[in-house]
């Protein structure tokens, strides 16, 4: 008995089913293509057309509104080295590139979040298939982008969301799980609706875990936004892949360093959404303090 008598051909099934999509769907990749392709470029043509003085100052001044006046300063030095680098309309298109995944991923992710949590039977279908999402190594997601959508911006978006989307998935779930099932019955002793136990109690009250799915989506989402340079994303992947390529390591640094500035930008200030209790130094802080003061006196 051979090796091949007992091989099962599982990648050309996977082959010939994307070949079948192309196929027979193509009409809905070509609309998706032109709706993401339409986003991305609006988004980023907006962060371009803000003069870059005025676009530091902004997310120094909501670094200062969430979190500190540290943060801000940080943000500043930060933002005006990727200036300097001359790495800056890479960098926006990085950023736009994460924004549009992040708020496609959510906009999927917490929908079924909250069905799974509210399902014992979804959530035992959804579990493993996240989990198969998630540990899919990250490059193989951009094959079926490639195949649907061709190369650019647009494949590299589409794996991003793919990548990004299963930690608002399980956190969304996780924090609704976890909020106090005795406040979850006083609401329905009071005549709550489910939609409005909901919206009332175990949406806020999970708001921190779920903010933490955030953070790790556009965290994922940064990451997997370098690789779809691979793919001919614009941006400072794109940069990094080139270097790797030509062995320009000076531009690969550069390139790199945009990133991980916009990395701990984007970690540090969607942290403190979550927690806005922990930032009393924050102008959020400051005012909830001088409210409470008023409150007491």
């Amino acid at each position: 008995m051979t090796t091949d008598m007992l091989r099962i051909p599982v990648g050309r099934w996977v082959s010939d089913g994307f070949d079948w999509l192309a196929d027979n769907v193509s009409w809905l990749f070509d609309f998706l293509k032109v709706v993401m392709g339409w986003l991305l470029g609006a988004v980023v043509d907006g962060l371009l057309a803000v003069p870059f003085p005025v676009l530091i100052l902004l997310a120094a001044l909501i670094a200062w509104i969430v979190r500190s006046w540290q943060l801000a300063v940080g943000t500043v030095l930060m933002f005006m080295l990727i200036v300097a680098m001359d790495k800056w309309e890479p960098a926006m298109q990085t950023l736009g590139l994460v924004i549009v995944a992040t708020v496609v991923a959510l906009a999927i992710a917490v929908p079924i979040g909250i069905l799974a949590a509210r399902n014992d039977a979804v959530s035992s279908f959804i579990r493993p298939v996240m989990d198969f999402m998630q540990t899919m190594p990250a490059l193989v997601w951009l094959i079926p982008a490639v195949t649907f959508f061709s190369i650019g911006f647009v494949p590299g978006m589409f794996a991003t969301v793919i990548f990004a989307l299963p930690p608002g998935v399980r956190f969304t779930e996780l924090g609704i799980r976890g909020v106090d099932q005795e406040t979850v019955e006083a609401g329905k002793a009071f005549g709550a609706t489910p939609g409005q136990i909901l919206r009332g109690i175990q949406l806020p009250l999970a708001t921190p875990t779920i903010m933490a799915g955030v953070n790790q989506v556009i965290m994922l989402a940064l990451s997997m936004a370098v690789m779809a340079g691979f793919v001919g994303a614009d941006g400072a992947g794109k940069l990094v892949i080139e270097a790797l390529a030509t062995l320009r390591i000076g531009t690969g640094v550069e390139a790199g360093l945009a990133i991980v500035a916009l990395a701990i930008y984007l970690d540090r200030v969607t942290a403190a959404l979550g927690t806005p209790a922990d930032y009393p130094h924050s102008l959020l802080g400051m005012r909830r303090s001088r409210r409470l003061a008023r409150a007491e006196a």
